[in-house]
C-alpha cells in the first residue's frame, strides 16, 4: 500500500479529487490542499523518493505555502461593497 504514495499519477489524482471537494464544499480550504497535492505530484515525478513519511511530510509543507499564499492573494481583493456611513433617512 505504501507504494501508491511514490506513484505521481496517485498525487494528481488527490489533486483533482481536492479541486472536486473544492467546487462541491463552501470554504475555500480544499484548494490549498489541491495545489499542495499538484506539487507533490511534480516532485515526484522528478525525484522518486522512496519514504513515505518523506512525501507526506512534503505535502503537507506544500500545503500549507499554497494556503497562505492564496490567503494572501484572496485578503487583497476588494469585495466591491460600498461602506455607508451616512443614512438617507437622517437630516
Amino acid at each position: 500500500m505504501a507504494a501508491w504514495w511514490t506513484l505521481w499519477w496517485v498525487w494528481v489524482c488527490a489533486a483533482l479529487a481536492l479541486g472536486v471537494v473544492e467546487l462541491l464544499l463552501p470554504g475555500s480550504i480544499f484548494l490549498g490542499f489541491a495545489l499542495g497535492a499538484l506539487g507533490t505530484a511534480l516532485i515526484v515525478a522528478l525525484w522518486s523518493p522512496a519514504n513515505v513519511a518523506l512525501l507526506l511530510a512534503l505535502f503537507a509543507v506544500l500545503s500549507l505555502i499554497a494556503w497562505l499564499a492564496l490567503r494572501a492573494l484572496f485578503k487583497r481583493q476588494s469585495s466591491g461593497a460600498r461602506i455607508v456611513t451616512r443614512d438617507i433617512n437622517e437630516n
